[in-house]
């Protein structure tokens, strides 16, 4: 396991010390490390340093929130299949990798609301027309990661829209066959193919299936609102000031709509809509 410890000493505003404190008491003091961390395979969203560490959107993004909140905060890399384990044994105060808000999850964890929607997206080859609905990909071939979320929905959905599904044992490999010519499409997750697309610009990120829109959010144990809240606040003041939006454009290679989550206070604290989300109105105390 390898861990990045990060410094944010510089002083929060004296009204988010306040909403933050509870939370601060719980792990010993103020100066207390906020503990997360990430899976450090997943790129754009965190991944290797060729110094050491780990660099992505979540890593810049929560770094923030902790220098915001006062905070020094630790980011461990490890595979996500332990995560929610080690946070619920109490090793990290919450993850900072991107997880996947679902009624399953929420039951059994607290989360901030969304800061990226997770959807799925198709990505073409440059000088493709663009895909408009999922009737254009009649008859063509779509290449997808073997045993992804998105094989898994190619799969299912092959015979209804007519299309062929082509398996590669990674996102790279879907996407060189895309550049090649060999398929129509790749099918993936939108941040992995807006990054895609930076590394490989005959790469297009086009159509999103809209349906499969998701939050993806931060968990905390449920027994830990005080620092969710806290956290949400703080996600919520950088959302206001732009901060997440340019992160995102940063690191997926294109401006957030007004409309994405990057761009999108939420009512209450969580999800809305989803259990754990509490609906007490309050406005973002940024100082």
């Amino acid at each position: 396991m390898r861990r990045l410890v990060l410094s944010a000493f510089l002083a929060a505003p004296l009204a988010l010390a306040a909403l933050s404190g509870a939370a601060h008491a719980q792990q010993g003091g103020a100066q207390q490390p906020l503990r997360t961390a990430v899976d450090g395979t997943f790129a754009p969203h965190a991944f290797p340093k060729l110094d050491g560490g780990v660099q992505g959107f979540n890593v810049d993004l929560f770094t923030e929130v902790a220098r915001r909140m006062g905070r020094p905060i630790t980011i461990d890399s490890a595979s996500f299949s332990g995560l929610v384990p080690a946070l619920n044994a109490g090793r990290y105060d919450f993850l900072a990798a991107p997880v996947t808000v679902t009624a399953e999850r929420a039951e059994n964890l607290l989360f901030t609301e969304g800061y990226l929607y997770t959807e799925f997206q198709f990505g073409i080859r440059k000088g493709t027309p663009p895909i408009k609905s999922l009737d254009d990909i009649r008859g063509k071939a779509i290449a997808v990661n073997k045993g992804s979320a998105y094989d898994a929905w190619a799969q299912k959905n092959a015979e209804r829209y007519g299309f062929t599904v082509q398996t590669f044992d990674s996102q790279p490999d879907a996407v060189q066959a895309v550049i090649a010519n060999r398929v129509y499409a790749t099918l993936g997750g939108n941040t992995t193919i807006r990054y895609a697309a930076t590394r490989a610009p005959m790469l297009v990120p086009d159509f999103t299936i809209k349906e499969t829109r998701a939050h993806w959010a931060a968990p905390f144990r449920k027994d830990n609102a005080a620092l969710r809240n806290a956290v949400e606040n703080v996600l919520e003041c950088m959302k206001q000031d732009g901060t997440v939006a340019k992160l995102s454009e940063k690191w997926f290679g294109s401006k957030p709509a007004a409309d994405d989550a990057e761009n999108t206070v939420f009512p209450g604290y969580g999800v809305p809509g989803l259990p754990g989300h509490d609906a007490t109105a309050h406005t973002p105390n940024c100082g």
